[in-house]
């Protein structure tokens, strides 16, 4: 500590005294290039003797007033060289002032003042930048990574400054590479921008680099896949910032380096909320989710508390997913912790009694059965599920005066050819029926595949990855749609700020992505020269189509007042018709008839299409 406490002081005196010599040497500096480097008269050199105690005085005080003591030599930037320029002024107005008033400016050349004010902001700026630069060439010198940054705005910029500062980091900045071509030759830290994006292997191989550095936070999901792509042939690291949203602060430091994500590739724009109108929405209501043990279900809940409710309920069937996701919310967010039950959907006395015992106005319901192959077999057990379980609590919700109720729908309920997707459009009728009933208002959200969800196709490539491929593919050209789970949790939230009952709302997924590319960019972020990790095609699988849509040809999707929310005008309902239907249901699922069960989806739903019977299909399961 003594140590450390003797080097602090060492260093400050001896900037001190650095200073305070620069002084004298600036003052007489001035005569002596006011006389042409000649001789300096007499009387002038005796003025200028008897002046300068009053320069030291004044000069010196400015400096520890406008705080040169602060600031590190070693860090020395514009900043300092502001402060620097503020005392010298300030010193020599004082100076010139004291002279006045004692002298009237006798024998005081007035090209001296100018001259001296120049000459020690050179001295005391020079010498700090010119041991800033020292220093930086003795960090160069040492054993460091050569890195090329892409992107040489304001995150780059902010990038390599903090990887100059850092005495202790093992990367050298050597380049810049960026698509603007106004930037083409400019420098940045003393780093020059050689080239654009598409030019990243010939520098890589001219400047040795062995390190790329993606700073382009505000970058697109195409562009960062585009840049990706290049940077891929070069065969060496390659390191990002997280995106906009992630920096918070703004502030970009070498810390905030990561590896490229998924998300990276796969992502979308920033969304931009109405957060005003869902704080409206949400502010001291009492808030069901149902499904909260999910994975969308979890990330609403963490959403919802965000914001300010009265209180959040979360019920699931599944023990464990409601354990954890208990023990999530009540670590993040020690002063909200939600009320959790364990109920099953088709409990109507349990779901009658959490209404009424807490008083519910707006539930979420995310609970569904959504495994696609696992469903096809299993007509009876998904129709219980996400047909009946979604009318009982529908009627719930009317019968015990809740607000509003959103349902979290799927592009697979359009135009459907497995029972999990048919199911879900049932759903979507049911919320369609029961809106024009009562207070109750019904809003339906209906998108994509959602990166990173429990049981998703990420999550079957990353078991597969770990144990060292094959990666299974169904088809070389099967696309889907994917968003992030943050997104699409926001977007639900942003739907019931602007529903006002009766809505089917498709939010915008963006352009659909390849499943092959999903598997070979999850190869590549595993390792990149891609050794012995294959991709097999093993052909669609039951109930599978080679793409997903949003939307029916009948739904005639229009704008809202969200760019990435767009409405469709749901289909008409016969509704003593599908009362009879529901009805029907019911019965055939208490009777374990699973070809009744069929035949009345297909009434429903008669978009539904299948190759195959349940009558005929190997796979039923007996009650």
């Amino acid at each position: 500590m003594k140590a450390v406490w003797w080097s602090q002081w060492r260093s400050r005196w001896a900037v001190f005294a650095h200073d305070f010599l620069s002084i004298p040497i600036a003052w007489f500096g001035a005569y002596w290039l006011r006389f042409n480097l000649g001789k300096i008269p007499d009387e002038i050199l005796s003025e200028a003797l008897f002046t300068l105690p009053w320069v030291m005085l004044f000069q010196m005080g400015a400096f520890w007033v406008f705080g040169l003591y602060r600031g590190v030599w070693r860090y020395a930037s514009l900043p300092d060289l502001s402060r620097i320029v503020k005392a010298i002024v300030m010193g020599s107005l004082m100076t010139l002032l004291a002279v006045f008033l004692i002298t009237r400016l006798q024998n005081l050349p007035r090209s001296v003042m100018p001259l001296y004010s120049m000459t020690l902001l050179f001295i005391l700026g020079g010498s700090r930048f010119v041991y800033r630069r020292f220093k930086d060439k003795r960090f160069v010198a040492r054993e460091c990574k050569r890195v090329l940054v892409v992107g040489a705005g304001l995150a780059g910029e902010s990038l390599v400054r903090d990887l100059l500062r850092d005495i202790h980091n093992s990367y050298i900045p050597v380049a810049f590479v960026d698509d603007n071509l106004q930037k083409r030759g400019r420098e940045l830290h003393g780093i020059r921008v050689v080239g654009t994006c598409d030019h990243i292997p010939q520098v890589v191989k001219q400047y040795a680099v062995d390190m790329i550095l993606v700073a382009v936070p505000s970058a697109k999901a195409s562009e960062m896949r585009r840049i990706v792509s290049i940077c891929e042939a070069t065969q060496i690291p390659l390191r990002t910032l997280p995106s906009t949203n992630d920096l918070v602060s703004g502030l970009v430091l070498v810390k905030n380096l990561r590896e490229i994500s998924l998300e990276d590739l796969l992502g979308r724009d920033p969304v931009t909320l109405d957060w005003s109108a869902i704080d409206r929405a949400l502010t001291g209501k009492v808030v069901l989710v149902s499904g909260g043990g999910g994975s969308i279900g979890a990330q609403l809940c963490r959403q919802i508390l965000k914001l300010a409710p009265k209180q959040l309920i979360i019920f699931d069937n599944s023990e464990y997913n409601l354990f954890c996701v208990q023990q999530a919310l009540a670590e993040e967010f020690a002063d909200k912790v939600p009320l959790c039950h364990l109920v099953d959907l088709n409990d109507t006395p349990a779901i009658n009694h959490l209404l009424q015992q807490y008083k519910i106005q707006i539930i979420f319901h995310a609970a569904a059965y959504k495994h696609v192959p696992l469903l096809e077999g299993q007509i009876r057990i998904a129709a219980k599920n996400n047909i009946i379980g979604t009318y009982h609590l529908a009627q719930s919700a009317i019968d015990h005066g809740v607000e509003k109720f959103v349902l979290v729908s799927s592009d697979k309920a359009v135009n459907p050819t497995n029972v999990m997707g048919a199911t879900k459009r049932v759903a979507e009728l049911v919320c369609q029926y029961f809106n024009s009933q009562d207070k109750t208002r019904f809003i339906t959200v209906r998108f994509g595949n959602v990166l990173g969800s429990r049981g998703s196709v990420v999550e079957t490539f990353q078991k597969q990855l770990e144990k060292g491929g094959p990666i299974t593919v169904t088809h070389p050209d099967i696309t889907r749609y994917f968003m992030t789970i943050q997104e699409a949790s926001v977007l639900i939230l942003q739907s019931l700020a602007i529903g006002e009952g009766g809505e089917l709302f498709v939010l915008d997924m963006g352009e659909p992505i390849k499943i092959s590319y999903l598997a070979e960019q999850m190869i590549r972020l595993v390792d990149n020269k891609e050794k012995d990790i294959n991709i097999e095609y093993i052909g669609l699988r039951p109930g599978e189509k080679l793409f997903e849509e949003l939307f029916h040809s009948n739904e005639r999707l229009a704008k809202t007042s969200h760019a990435k929310i767009m409405i469709g005008h749901a289909r008409v309902v016969e509704k003593n018709k599908f009362e009879q239907s529901i009805f029907e249901l019911q019965k055939a699922i208490w009777e374990c008839h699973e070809d009744k069960i069929f035949v009345i989806i297909k009434e429903l739903v008669p978009e539904f299409q299948t190759k195959q019977t349940y009558a005929e299909n190997e796979l039923e399961v007996a009650c």
